[in-house]
């Protein structure tokens, strides 16, 4: 009992009044942060899983990271994670991490069109295709959707067919076997239309971006409106994202 105790604790209040101002208790890894300073630069390339350390000049990049922590717990004295949930974007140059960069991460207002605000801003219906996921993404998304974080407050719902949908939300690297049925479903969804992705796997491909079973070709012909990272995304950080697009 007092274990649990103990959970309901860290845990607070279960119900998230304003999910736009919540923070997220530790251990949770959002945003990171590097410091100015010299280290061992290829030895935290090589110790990244999905290659998302990158030198010259060192970097981050939140598209395939998969915020395993490995670079904190290996080199804290340059990496560190911080709380800040609020990673999506809609340019992907901002999910870039850079050293000593500490700006939040957010939606580039000039290049969202007027009619997506104008058409969504009080009424969001997608439809999500999993493409190839391992069903972590497709889990916050539907906490997304329960009574703590109760995203249909703002008119942001999931629907059964892309025929009823204004967008399309992608999670998955997109496999070979899904390519045409993530085209055949964009392709339902009546105009204008969103296109997002939703954790590492459907940004970047992840842990799979080298696997011959996938095929992304879908990206060079379709636009994306919005990405969100994380492996997988914290379900605050999707609710904010869709609420940095359309509101």
């Amino acid at each position: 009992m007092f274990d649990e105790i103990k959970i309901i604790r860290h845990n607070g209040r279960q119900f998230i009044p304003d999910p736009v101002t919540a923070v997220v208790p530790a251990p949770y890894r959002g945003r990171p942060e590097i410091r100015p300073g010299k280290t061992d630069e290829q030895a935290l390339v090589a110790l990244c899983p999905t290659g998302a350390i990158k030198t010259g000049p060192f970097r981050i990049d939140l598209a395939r990271c998969c915020f395993c922590g490995e670079c904190a717990f290996r080199f804290p004295e340059k990496v560190s994670f911080t709380n800040d949930h609020k990673l999506a974007t809609n340019d992907p140059e901002r999910l870039i991490i850079r050293e000593g960069q500490t700006e939040a991460i957010r939606c580039d207002q000039t290049r969202i069109a007027k009619q997506i605000k104008k058409m969504f801003g009080r009424s969001l219906k997608l439809r999500q295709v999993s493409a190839g996921g391992d069903n972590s993404a497709e889990f916050e998304l539907n906490a997304g959707g329960n009574a703590n974080f109760d995203m249909g407050r703002y008119g942001i719902e999931f629907v059964a067919s892309p025929r009823h949908a204004d967008g399309i939300l992608v999670t998955g690297p997109i496999t070979k076997n899904m390519a045409a049925a993530l085209q055949i479903a964009y392709d339902a969804v009546p105009a204008p239309k969103l296109f997002i992705l939703c954790g590492t796997d459907a940004l970047s491909g992840g842990i799979f971006a080298d696997s011959p079973a996938l095929d992304r070709s879908i990206l060079d012909k379709i636009p994306v409106d919005l990405y969100i990272p994380g492996n997988p995304p914290h379900p605050l950080t999707i609710i904010n994202g869709l609420l940095d697009l359309i509101s």
